[in-house]
Protein backbone atom coordinates (compact mmCIF):
# COMPACT_ATOMS: atom_id res chain seq x y z
CA UNK A 1 0.00 0.00 0.00
CA UNK A 2 1.27 3.49 -0.80
CA UNK A 3 1.97 5.27 2.43
CA UNK A 4 0.88 8.84 2.89
CA UNK A 5 3.53 11.51 3.46
CA UNK A 6 5.05 11.40 6.91
CA UNK A 7 6.90 14.57 7.89
CA UNK A 8 9.18 12.88 10.42
CA UNK A 9 10.32 10.10 8.06
CA UNK A 10 13.37 10.84 5.97
CA UNK A 11 14.33 9.15 2.73
CA UNK A 12 17.26 7.51 4.53
CA UNK A 13 14.93 6.05 7.16
CA UNK A 14 12.52 4.81 4.48
CA UNK A 15 15.37 3.14 2.57
CA UNK A 16 16.64 1.49 5.77
CA UNK A 17 13.15 0.20 6.61
CA UNK A 18 12.73 -1.22 3.10
CA UNK A 19 16.11 -2.92 3.18
CA UNK A 20 15.43 -4.36 6.65
CA UNK A 21 12.47 -6.27 5.24
CA UNK A 22 14.44 -7.41 2.18
CA UNK A 23 12.95 -4.96 -0.31
CA UNK A 24 14.86 -3.04 -2.96
CA UNK A 25 14.63 0.74 -2.51
CA UNK A 26 14.59 3.08 -5.49
CA UNK A 27 15.09 6.71 -4.42
CA UNK A 28 13.55 9.56 -6.39
CA UNK A 29 14.78 12.99 -5.32
CA UNK A 30 11.78 15.18 -6.07
CA UNK A 31 13.71 18.41 -5.64
CA UNK A 32 12.87 20.55 -8.67
CA UNK A 33 10.42 18.00 -10.11
CA UNK A 34 7.67 20.56 -10.53
CA UNK A 35 5.60 19.13 -13.37
CA UNK A 36 4.09 15.86 -14.50
CA UNK A 37 6.60 15.22 -17.29
CA UNK A 38 9.76 15.62 -15.20
CA UNK A 39 8.28 13.54 -12.38
CA UNK A 40 7.25 10.71 -14.70
CA UNK A 41 10.72 10.82 -16.27
CA UNK A 42 12.28 10.65 -12.79
CA UNK A 43 10.18 7.66 -11.74
CA UNK A 44 10.97 5.90 -15.01
CA UNK A 45 14.69 6.50 -14.49
CA UNK A 46 14.92 5.25 -10.89
CA UNK A 47 12.83 2.15 -11.66
CA UNK A 48 14.72 1.54 -14.91
CA UNK A 49 11.56 1.43 -17.05
CA UNK A 50 12.04 -0.18 -20.48
CA UNK A 51 12.59 2.06 -23.51
CA UNK A 52 9.07 1.29 -24.79
CA UNK A 53 7.40 2.75 -21.69
CA UNK A 54 5.38 5.89 -22.33
CA UNK A 55 5.31 8.93 -20.10
CA UNK A 56 1.69 9.13 -19.06
CA UNK A 57 -0.36 7.88 -16.11
CA UNK A 58 -1.65 4.78 -17.92
CA UNK A 59 1.87 3.71 -18.81
CA UNK A 60 3.06 4.47 -15.26
CA UNK A 61 0.38 2.15 -13.90
CA UNK A 62 1.19 -0.57 -16.44
CA UNK A 63 4.89 -0.45 -15.59
CA UNK A 64 4.37 -0.36 -11.81
CA UNK A 65 2.10 -3.40 -11.91
CA UNK A 66 4.56 -5.31 -14.13
CA UNK A 67 8.19 -4.57 -13.13
CA UNK A 68 9.17 -7.83 -14.91
CA UNK A 69 12.56 -6.33 -15.85
CA UNK A 70 13.46 -6.04 -12.16
CA UNK A 71 14.39 -8.91 -9.82
CA UNK A 72 11.59 -10.71 -7.96
CA UNK A 73 10.55 -9.30 -4.62
CA UNK A 74 9.33 -6.00 -3.28
CA UNK A 75 10.38 -2.74 -4.88
CA UNK A 76 9.90 0.47 -2.92
CA UNK A 77 9.82 3.88 -4.54
CA UNK A 78 11.08 6.37 -1.95
CA UNK A 79 10.01 9.77 -3.27
CA UNK A 80 11.78 12.44 -1.25
CA UNK A 81 10.80 16.10 -1.52
CA UNK A 82 7.49 15.19 -3.16
CA UNK A 83 6.19 18.53 -1.94
CA UNK A 84 7.86 20.38 -4.83
CA UNK A 85 5.41 18.79 -7.29
CA UNK A 86 2.47 19.03 -4.86
CA UNK A 87 3.08 22.77 -4.47
CA UNK A 88 3.70 23.59 -8.15
CA UNK A 89 1.21 21.24 -9.82
CA UNK A 90 -1.31 19.76 -7.37
CA UNK A 91 -3.31 18.13 -10.18
CA UNK A 92 -0.24 16.25 -11.45
CA UNK A 93 0.74 15.27 -7.92
CA UNK A 94 -2.73 13.93 -7.15
CA UNK A 95 -2.81 11.95 -10.40
CA UNK A 96 0.63 10.40 -9.88
CA UNK A 97 -0.02 9.69 -6.21
CA UNK A 98 -3.29 8.00 -7.12
CA UNK A 99 -1.50 5.75 -9.62
CA UNK A 100 1.13 4.87 -6.99
CA UNK A 101 -1.60 3.81 -4.55
CA UNK A 102 -3.54 1.86 -7.18
CA UNK A 103 -0.45 0.03 -8.45
CA UNK A 104 0.56 -0.91 -4.90
CA UNK A 105 -2.76 -2.72 -4.50
CA UNK A 106 -2.26 -4.90 -7.60
CA UNK A 107 1.10 -6.69 -7.56
CA UNK A 108 1.89 -8.95 -10.49
CA UNK A 109 4.73 -11.03 -11.90
CA UNK A 110 6.20 -11.97 -8.50
CA UNK A 111 7.06 -8.38 -7.73
CA UNK A 112 5.40 -6.15 -5.17
CA UNK A 113 5.43 -2.36 -5.50
CA UNK A 114 5.10 0.12 -2.68
CA UNK A 115 5.80 3.82 -2.41
CA UNK A 116 6.84 6.02 0.49
CA UNK A 117 6.65 9.78 0.15
CA UNK A 118 8.96 11.81 2.36
CA UNK A 119 9.55 15.51 2.80
CA UNK A 120 13.32 15.09 2.92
Amino acid sequence: MCEQPIADTTASEAVAAAEERGATAHVLDGTDLVNKRTTLDGIAAVLDFPEWAGRNLDSLYDCLTDLSWLPDGEHVLVWSNFQDLADHDPKAFNGINSVLRDAAERPMCGRRFTAVLTRS
